[in-house]
């Protein structure tokens, strides 16, 4: 699709006038007339409004000259799992789980690619197989190139040990010792608890990337604890296979 098509399209959807539109994004409405006509394309500052206006990409608008790959993890990025800057505008540079409300959520190499084995492995690619293409392909990646430019000198990953050490001081029954938090985006982990009185209820918010983990339960069976955090709060629960009836443990304010 050309940008004249992307626009209209996205402008219908939004349930938008051309004149509603022009004036969300600061111009005229025969500037988007002439948008929509392909007579012109957005100036770099009209795509960027309109990029958070309808939370796509840039490229996306642009009717996706390129393929976006996260330069932290190498995952092909789509608009539904670009991270956000802190302004909440897409940074097309990174996923949700490598970036976050404009912080880097990772800072070991060795971290990131225990994780992307896992959800890479399958039976025509082994783990050993996956290993071996992260270690040659992460390094060649921006935000490893321009690690010690980007990252924080340490202070997320003292905001994750931190945070570890409040879940393991709370001793709940039969959860194993948390020893790594990483990325969960919010729509993956945002399971519905039934409260007292037969209402289910979820704690989350489906675009937001948190801290989490999980582990299986010391007391056997097939149930597994979830754990997930933020700087507002902390938040554990047990879940079956497959992430079946959920039972909240504990929802603490930090």
């Amino acid at each position: 699709m050309e940008t004249k098509d992307i626009l209209h399209e996205l402008r219908i959807k939004n349930g938008l006038s051309q004149d509603d539109l022009a004036e969300k994004v600061y111009v005229t409405r025969q500037a988007v007339s002439r948008w929509e006509n392909g007579e012109t394309v957005p100036n770099t500052e009209a795509l960027k409004l309109l990029s958070r206006l309808f939370d796509v990409s840039i490229n996306t608008l642009l009717g996706s000259p390129r393929q976006l790959i996260c330069q932290c993890c190498g995952m092909p990025l789509e608009d539904s799992i670009i991270g956000h800057n802190a302004d909440g505008s897409l940074n097309e540079d990174y996923c949700k789980w490598c970036y976050a409300d404009g912080t880097y959520t990772y800072s070991n190499m060795d971290d990131l690619i225990d994780v992307c084995v896992g959800n890479m492995a399958n039976e025509n690619f082994t783990e050993a197989q996956a290993r071996e293409y992260l270690k040659k392909v992460l390094p060649t990646l921006d935000y490893w190139k321009r690690y010690e430019e980007l990252s924080d000198h340490g202070q997320f990953e003292d905001f994750k040990q931190k945070l570890i050490d409040e879940i393991n001081e709370l001793h709940i029954e039969g959860m194993p010792l948390v020893e790594k938090l990483n990325a969960l985006v919010g729509k993956y982990v945002n399971l519905a608890y039934r409260l007292p009185g037969g209402v289910s209820a979820k704690f989350l918010d489906d675009n937001t990337t948190y801290l989490g983990t999980q582990l299986e339960a010391e007391y056997g069976g097939d149930r597994c604890f979830g754990v997930l955090a933020s700087m507002d709060f902390i938040l554990i629960c047990t879940y079956g296979a497959e992430a079946s009836d959920p039972e909240l443990v504990l929802y603490k304010k930090r």
